[in-house]
């Protein structure tokens, strides 16, 4: 079993131990073709290991903060957010909603599907994006063993400092 295979089976257990603490069911995973359909509709194709997840584990509901949105919330918030005055940058999917208007999202145009997060908070477009993490298995990896910033027990909670990136500096590192 490979990295990758050795990373989904460990979000599966860790998706269906947390649906069933919480008494509720595990939204059902995504066929292919609902996967190509998104991809059509979003004009790019979906990192490997994110179209895994969706069609391996489940359409959403898991994962860090309140889980990975469901694959057609995500199509919707990305077409929200091309339509908004953010500079939405191509490519980039929003993946998981932290609540606030921030959303962590996956650049499905990084060889190693970069996590990105949004911020529009600070009401300046050149300074609303921040890298959270190099890989998106590098993310679910932080979520898995608590050592990621958005987990509760994580020390780095309170020491991370997201280094918020102006946008055009941002558009040359993508």
């Amino acid at each position: 079993m490979n990295e990758t295979e050795q990373l989904l089976e460990q979000v599966a257990d860790r998706a269906r131990t947390s649906a069933r603490a919480q008494g509720k069911p595990l939204p059902t995973p995504l066929g292919t073709g609902e996967i190509v359909r998104a991809e059509d509709m979003l004009g790019f194709p979906l990192p490997p290991l994110l179209a895994r997840l969706y069609t391996r584990v489940g359409d959403g509901g898991f994962g860090p903060e309140q889980g990975l949105l469901p694959l057609r919330r995500a199509v919707e918030a990305h077409r929200a957010q091309l339509r908004s005055g953010w500079r939405w940058p191509e490519g980039v999917l929003p993946v998981a909603d932290l609540g606030c208007a921030v959303y962590a999202c996956v650049d499905c145009r990084s060889a190693t599907a970069q996590v990105l997060l949004f911020d529009p908070n600070p009401g300046e477009p050149d300074l609303a994006w921040s890298v959270d993490t190099p890989s998106l298995a590098g993310w679910l990896r932080g979520w898995l063993d608590g050592t990621a910033w958005f987990c509760e027990d994580s020390d780095a909670g309170e020491a991370y400092d997201l280094e918020q990136v102006p946008w055009t500096e941002f558009r040359s590192r993508i």
